[in-house]
């Protein structure tokens, strides 16, 4: 019997987590699956809401983290998780993506000598500035398993002196997810609860520090929004950070119920729907780079590099920048018709954790 803790933290990490520990349960002879929430992401609408509409059960461990500076909350969680990893003595810990909890997670199993594996390895956008990079590199050099995306992932991890022979092409954990509940996305009805009038619509989420922290940035980009919702009408569910930084930048959005519409961040489902039926995307996420890929949705990424680059080779995205005059211009583009096609890529299908559970059979 395998003890395998599996470490979420924040809202994507839950969505990685869900396929695999449903595919444990299956294994039951083999694994014995243990849910450990760190509590980065504490907000209802983004941590509890997921965990129900993924099927998840409430964690076996909560950490109950909460929110603090990026040092602040890597110390504690790993402070907490020590405890739990000297009580528990698993046999496995999985981290996933790249989020303070799976750095801090790592860390601790690493000098206890617990095998790591992480989950979407090798990802790397080359842009130290972004914590999430820090996380990506450390992480992946303290795993014993690395589960990758994409086939660049392992020339990534490769460069950086990581052996062959821990590195597994599995594919994308998310998508298995998304299919996993196609049948509960296409029958939310968010999209009748707004006044679209049956419009056509662009969707909008941006959280990023680099786009969101400074009053030049994020009024540049949110007036380059307005502009783009005369031609068509823009739906923004707003990250918490996005709406505190409206508030204490004071800016004067006086169109968001106009033709841009404003809301609080909303369910798995909601958001997806929402994402599946948008005439584009608009974005400085990760994740929704690939859900739109996966969808055939046109997405800009509002940012100067990604992370996930197999989204602009073989997907649908286009890495915009940070240029409100570029974001404008490609919107137009789509609006007209001139849209980038796209394929989804090898591996991003619905039996990602099947490969991923029979690598870690043979693992023990």
């Amino acid at each position: 019997m395998l003890k395998t803790l599996l470490v979420a933290g924040a809202r994507p990490n839950f969505m990685k987590i869900a396929p695999l520990y449903k595919r444990m349960q299956e294994y039951s002879n083999f694994f014995q699956p243990i849910f450990v929430h760190t509590g980065q992401h504490y907000d209802q609408n983004m941590s509890h809401s997921f965990i129900e509409s993924l099927g998840l059960p409430d964690p076996d461990v909560f950490l109950g983290i909460g929110s603090g500076s990026h040092a602040v909350q890597t110390a504690n969680i790993m402070i907490e998780f020590e405890k739990v990893l000297l009580s528990s003595k698993p046999d496995l810990i999985i981290v996933v993506g790249d989020v303070n909890s799976t750095i801090a997670c790592a860390l601790v199993a690493s000098k206890l000598s617990t095998p790591i594996a992480h989950i979407e390895a090798g990802l790397r956008s080359y842009d130290r500035e972004m914590p999430e990079e820090i996380n990506r590199i450390l992480t992946d050099q303290i795993s014993d398993l690395l589960f990758i995306t994409s086939p660049e992932a392992e020339g990534n991890l490769m460069r950086e002196g990581i052996q062959q022979t821990k590195i597994h092409f599995v594919g994308n954990l998310m998508i298995e997810s998304l299919i996993q509940h196609i049948d509960q996305i296409d029958q939310s009805t968010i999209r009748y609860t707004l006044p679209l009038k049956n419009e056509q619509y662009a969707l909008l989420t941006l959280h990023r520090p680099s786009n969101v922290d400074h009053a030049q940035s994020l009024e540049a980009i949110l007036n380059a929004v307005v502009k783009i919702s005369k031609n068509i009408p823009v739906i923004f569910p707003a990250h918490p950070r996005t709406q505190k930084q409206i508030q204490k930048f004071q800016l004067n959005m006086k169109d968001f119920n106009d033709r841009l519409y404003l809301l609080n961040p909303i369910g798995y489902y909601d958001f997806l729907n929402l994402q599946k039926n948008a005439k584009f995307v608009m974005t400085d996420s990760g994740g929704i780079q690939e859900e739109t890929t996966y969808f055939g949705v046109p997405c800009l990424t509002i940012r100067n590099n990604t992370e996930r680059p197999i989204t602009t080779e073989v997907g649908t995205n286009q890495l915009i920048g940070t240029d409100p005059n570029k974001l404008i211009a490609a919107s137009q583009e789509i609006i007209s018709g001139h849209v980038k096609p796209g394929d989804i890529p090898k591996y991003w299908d619905d039996k990602v954790s099947e490969r991923i559970i029979q690598i870690l059979m043979k693992y023990k």
